[in-house]
């Protein structure tokens, strides 16, 4: 393609925008600190004139849509400025399994490979249907958002692993399991509810005989990250209009070179509408 054509074909591209809205009211992951903004200066400035407005963001690295990063579970890793932006952008399949999950429940790689053609170095983009209950939204629910939300099941961390993905996007709060995380000691009543749901539907004896903690605490950080990779949280915008299909990926983290994770912008590149 010439390099003309290349511009043009750019220019008439579809441009989707996956990022969950940034505000002082998005919650972060649970225990986490939220975002603080304040004005340290204004327009009407003071005695020497006009000014202009500044403001000062405080807040943590996992608050709306962010990059948990290889060194936010695993010391050797690369800080998100060190990996190069060739690692962020590429081929992605993404995949709506929002018709088929409810609370707590499992998605597993045939549920994906389903739906949509997953392919060796893919970005794999998730869509769980719980971006309906981000804060931003009119079913807003964060106790099920971050507590209830679907989760990987036994063997899709070892799948990923073989599939060798760049990295994993879901539109919740975690690529864990809730109740494969610290959430399950502080909400036992929902642990008791997730338990009873794996017994029932899943022919499991109880979550720790089916989910071993050796095996499956943090799993999508603690194994995955030592293969680099990595996974983007709290996807968003307008994820709901990529249904089972491929794109090009594009994630835009701050280039932080001691940063565990990084807040991003997450875009879909898809070609011109006829």
């Amino acid at each position: 393609m010439e390099l003309e054509q290349f511009l043009n074909f750019m220019d008439d591209m579809e441009v989707l925008d996956l990022t969950q809205d940034l505000s002082i009211h998005t919650p972060p992951w649970p225990s986490y600190m939220p975002m603080g903004l304040q004005y340290f200066k204004r327009i009407a400035g003071a005695h020497m004139g006009q000014g202009a407005n500044g403001q000062i963001m405080t807040t943590s690295n996992h608050v709306g849509t962010h990059m948990d990063g290889e060194i936010h579970f695993w010391s050797c890793g690369r800080a998100i400025g060190k990996v190069p932006m060739k690692e962020w952008i590429g081929q992605a399949a993404v995949v709506d399994l929002s018709d088929e999950l409810k609370d707590y429940e499992l998605y597993t790689p045939d549920m994906i490979t389903s739906k949509v053609e997953v392919k060796k170095g893919d970005i794999l983009i998730i869509n769980t249907g719980y971006n309906r209950y981000a804060w931003n939204q009119p079913q807003a629910d964060e106790l099920r958002y971050f507590v209830k939300h679907p989760g990987p099941g036994k063997d899709f961390h070892t799948w990923a692993i073989d599939m060798k993905l760049k990295w994993i996007g879901v539109d919740c709060g975690s690529a864990d399991h809730p109740m494969n995380t610290i959430i399950r000691q502080w909400h036992p009543a929902r642990f008791a509810e997730a338990e009873a749901l794996l017994i029932k539907k899943y022919g499991a004896k109880s979550w720790d005989d089916y989910f071993p903690p050796e095996e499956y605490y943090q799993v999508m950080h603690i194994k995955l990250f030592p293969h680099t990779i990595v996974h983007a949280e709290n996807l968003g915008g307008e994820i709901n209009k990529l249904k089972n299909t491929r794109a090009w990926i594009g994630c835009f983290p701050l280039k932080g070179i001691e940063l565990e994770s990084a807040m991003c912008r997450i875009v879909a590149f898809m070609p011109p509408k006829k």
